[in-house]
């Protein structure tokens, strides 16, 4: 069936959910708040929640425009999730993690920490880290180069799926009479050595309820993809239209299968902002009250991320210029670039068009038309399901969960219980075997 995740973000994932009257601007510093959305979530029988982090908040230079968002706070993601952990039992929890800036051991043992304290519910999402500004936060004075972060990740992930394979199923044995606690012929030294890294292991953890953590990625690059399709389990993409999203979705399948995976154990769930109305128009305005709230310094400036180019000096009602390919989110980068040409943009029109959702495709309409939206892209090879990225929180979660979800449901297109108590089971993924065995 289709897979559905819960993309977090404090108070609402529309830019300037912040300023909605029903919202708490501080929000995404409340555990109480991501408890109700966590809950939410659950009853609404998502697949996973979703953590997306970076290590940094704006460049040294940026306080005037970023003082409008409320992306200058951020819970550190694994600790948040583990807070859920203890409140939830079912849904999937899936944080980021950077490979440029972390070691591997270090992020190896926190998600099988997370893992083990949840049952078999955590999931990594693999990053390189798209903010540039994370270098000056971690003793670097520049961003790695595009093709270097993805070379470090190919081997940092390796590593990683090598230390969570230290311990074979039934390697601790607890035989109290004769003082054994674990079978030592059950255990597997990692010893890596690399171009990167020198990993000795073992992790000391007990391999996971479900074998492993799922791994996510956000590949879009040349590079990305390909990582993606050789190691991630769920894919998390930037797609406005349902051409390109089949052209993405039909070449990862290919090369996981080149790979020597099964496509159909690859996920691939673009994100999408949702507005839930009684009526169309009930959404639009929804929508459009939050879009009116945009400033137009955090417009451009988010737009400006986006493409990688400052476009403050440049005309709004004037064309995007050419812009150089970036060394951060080169595939998001180019969905916008694309979609300002082929339907000729200007800069205002642009920023109107994806600021608020920062670049995801955005649906406004009733639980019917939503429904059929999402319908037509998993059927059609588009997606196999969905980052439900909510319009404020928590009601707009509310709205998806009391009304699309049952329209979902009623077409036999999502669960209406849970598979199994892992996030593996429940993403109808096989358990991996020990690669050392």
């Amino acid at each position: 069936m289709m897979k559905l995740g819960l993309f977090l973000s404090g108070p609402g994932h529309h830019i300037a959910a912040w300023r909605d009257p029903s919202v708490a601007p501080d929000a995404g510093q409340s555990l109480r708040h991501y408890i109700e959305i966590a809950k939410l979530g659950e009853r609404g029988r998502f697949d996973f929640l979703f953590n997306a982090d970076s290590n940094s908040t704006f460049g040294p230079d940026d306080v005037n425009v970023w003082k409008r968002t409320t992306a200058t706070l951020r819970l550190e993601p694994l600790t948040l999730m583990g807070a859920l952990a203890a409140v939830t039992s079912h849904i999937g929890l899936v944080s980021t993690a950077t490979t440029s800036y972390l070691e591997p051991f270090h992020v190896a043992r926190l998600f099988a920490s997370l893992d083990q304290l949840s049952g078999g519910r955590a999931g990594w999402n693999l990053v390189t880290s798209s903010a540039a500004s994370e270098a000056l936060n971690f003793s670097h004075a520049a961003h790695a180069p595009h093709a270097e972060r993805y070379e470090r990740a190919a081997e940092f992930v390796r590593v990683v799926m090598g230390l969570w394979d230290s311990w074979e199923d039934d390697a601790f044995v607890f035989d109290k009479d004769a003082g054994l606690f674990f079978d030592p012929a059950k255990l597997h030294t990692l010893n890596h050595k690399g171009k990167h890294f020198g990993v000795r292991g073992p992790l000391m953890m007990q391999r996971s309820p479900q074998g492993r953590p799922i791994i996510v990625q956000a590949g879009q690059s040349e590079a990305g993809r390909q990582l993606a399709a050789e190691t991630a389990e769920v894919i998390f993409t930037v797609q406005q239209e349902i051409e390109p999203a089949r052209e993405y979705y039909a070449d990862v399948k290919q090369r996981a299968a080149a790979a020597g995976r099964a496509p159909e154990h690859v996920a691939i769930m673009p994100g999408v902002m949702v507005a839930v109305g009684s009526t169309h128009r009930e959404a639009e305005q929804k929508y459009e009250a939050l879009q009116s709230l945009i400033h137009p310094d955090l417009g451009v400036a988010t737009l400006s991320d986006i493409v990688g180019m400052d476009l403050k000096d440049y005309p709004l009602d004037g064309p995007l210029p050419e812009v150089p390919l970036i060394n951060t989110q080169q595939g998001r980068q180019r969905v916008v670039v694309d979609l300002a040409r082929r339907e000729n943009l200007t800069i205002r029109q642009l920023y109107q068009r994806l600021s608020g959702a920062r670049a995801h495709r955005s649906i406004f309409g009733t639980p019917t038309e939503i429904a059929d939206s999402l319908e037509h892209w998993y059927k059609t090879g588009a997606a196999d399901g969905f980052n439900i990225m909510a319009l404020t929180f928590p009601q707009g979660l509310a709205d998806f969960v009391d009304h699309v979800i049952p329209e979902l449901q009623r077409r036999k297109l999502f669960r209406t219980e849970y598979e199994g108590t892992t996030l593996r089971e429940n993403l109808g993924l096989p358990r991996p075997p020990n690669q050392f065995v």
